[in-house]
């Protein structure tokens, strides 16, 4: 909802949930960097001075649509660590990449990974903190492959070489789709990974 402006010249509130949607839809299909604040009013209905009152600046808006993107349209990731199988913390994991990265509607690619590429210093920041995120969601899958046991994983691997392994799979294929591979090729890719894993059978049968 736009704002609107009242006697003398002061907006009125806006939709700040709305307005974060249209910046974090923005981000992910252009980057931190090549984004500016001109770009992100005009998308989100409001002012220069309305996005620094309600957002801090730049950096701190992009901060908070990394979160709503988290937390919402990259919520597989949390959904796959509860997931009742190591391979199926695999599965939800990549399938979920897939769906994201080249789904129907939205950007293609992971904004974790293209959100803030370390093109120079104005954006080493935001290119920082990307990485931090990615670190932590690895950290996170590393520590519930290692609730699993060794028969789960392929070859009895380690669990944190698992999960890095996982998560390059993962990212690579955000960087396929936006490159213009479809999600079926994408797919195809996953369907190989998951052909590694121990099946449910072999797993009940001692295999």
């Amino acid at each position: 909802m736009p704002e609107v402006r009242m006697p003398g010249g002061r907006p009125r509130g806006f939709d700040q949930d709305t307005a974060l949607e249209a910046a974090m839809q923005l981000f992910w299909a252009k980057g931190y960097e090549a984004t500016g604040v001109a770009e992100l009013t005009e998308a989100m209905g409001i002012t220069p001075p309305s996005l620094y009152a309600a957002f801090g600046n730049k950096e701190e808006l992009f901060r908070r649509a990394v979160d709503r993107y988290v937390t919402g349209p990259a919520s597989h990731l949390a959904v796959a660590l509860d997931q009742p199988t190591a391979r199926a913390v695999a599965e939800h994991l990549l399938r979920g990449m897939v769906a994201l990265a080249a789904g129907v509607g939205t950007p293609t690619g992971c904004m974790t990974v293209q959100g803030a590429l370390p093109a120079s210093d104005r954006n080493r920041a935001a290119h920082e903190h990307l990485a931090a995120r990615r670190r932590q969601g690895e950290a996170m899958l590393a520590e519930r492959l290692g609730r699993a046991a060794p028969a789960e994983l392929p070859g009895g691997q380690d669990a944190t070489a698992v999960a890095r392994y996982l998560f390059a799979v993962r990212f690579g294929l955000a960087v396929q789709a936006a490159g213009g591979a479809s999600a079926a090729e994408l797919q195809e890719v996953v369907d190989v990974v998951l052909a590694q894993w121990p099946s449910c059978d072999a797993l009940t049968n001692g295999g």
